[in-house]
């Protein structure tokens, strides 16, 4: 079976979907929509802009969706038998399976952007990536800082076997950081972002962009669409919208996701929109599986 699956920020790259603006009409019509429908040109960013320009938070969340939402509608041969995204992806993930229209996905991206970033701005949180160590013990490590630091670090993105991704304040990082290079963490990396994605301090961002899903339409999906939050497939309309507004503040169980496609047929994958990151994971969680990208 075919599942394809959809990247979230951070895959980005100065020049991604030009070619598709200037060789595809409908990728051009969709491209020209969007910028209607932000109110800026985000087309000049993406295609010319700098390396900084595109990281700029309300950029780069619709940038990547854009990218990967066009490219999947370009492509020939789309006809998912079940779709997933990491993180951002997923909204992606949605307008693909058509559970969301093309323009109310990118309304709702950019919803989420702008509220992500009012969120980052409001107390110092980061977040690092783990490599080397079991899920349990980086969940073990998480709770034991936050219980004696009154502060906040969990697990925040499960990508694959023996790569976790916390998020959580600043201090708290750092000393989990330690203490994880300490129980034998090959790499405890922190990252260059702006906030603690997909933690209980993405609160405030999450009240917001509920408001926002709560008042658009989803309709139910062409194929299962397995989510973030329990990496479990879904079709329902309004199981989707709750979902959706709990994966701010939880984490994205994308190593169940996978697993769960690949017991229910899926030996297929494509990774569609910017980057490699989620074929590698793919290729880490599922060895026997044939994974390809179109970017």
């Amino acid at each position: 079976m075919k599942a394809f699956v959809f990247p979230g920020q951070g895959a980005q790259f100065v020049g991604m979907g030009k070619d598709l603006y200037e060789s595809n009409p409908l990728a051009h019509e969709l491209f020209e929509k969007a910028n209607e429908i932000l109110g800026f040109r985000i087309t000049d960013i993406m295609f010319n802009g700098t390396d900084e320009e595109l990281r700029q938070t309300k950029v780069t969340q619709p940038a990547v969706f854009l990218h990967s939402v066009i490219r999947a509608l370009c492509t020939d041969d789309f006809n998912p038998e079940m779709t997933a995204g990491h993180s951002l992806g997923e909204f992606s993930a949605l307008v693909a399976a058509g559970a969301l229209s093309f323009e109310d996905g990118l309304r709702l991206v950019y919803a989420r952007a702008m509220a992500m970033q009012k969120a980052c701005e409001k107390e110092p949180s980061t977040m690092a990536a783990i490599i080397g160590l079991s899920d349990e013990e980086v969940e073990k490590v998480c709770a034991e800082v936050s219980a004696n630091s009154n502060s906040v670090v969990v697990p925040a993105n499960y990508n694959c076997p023996g790569q976790l991704v916390i998020s959580g304040n600043v201090e708290a990082i750092n000393t989990a950081c330690d203490l994880l290079k300490k129980a034998g963490a090959r790499r405890a990396l922190p990252l260059k972002v702006g906030g603690a994605f997909h933690s209980p301090l993405m609160q405030s961002a999450k009240d917001e962009l509920q408001k926002a899903i709560e008042n658009t339409e989803f309709s139910t999906p062409r194929c299962p669409v397995y989510q973030n939050v329990d990496g479990k497939p879904h079709t329902k309309p309004e199981e989707i919208k709750s979902n959706l507004i709990a994966q701010l503040t939880n984490s994205v169980k994308w190593t169940q996701c996978v697993q769960n496609m690949s017991a229910d047929g899926a030996d297929n994958f494509t990774e569609c929109g910017p980057g490699k990151a989620l074929q590698g994971m793919i290729s880490r969680i599922n060895k026997g599986a044939t994974v390809q990208g179109i970017q």
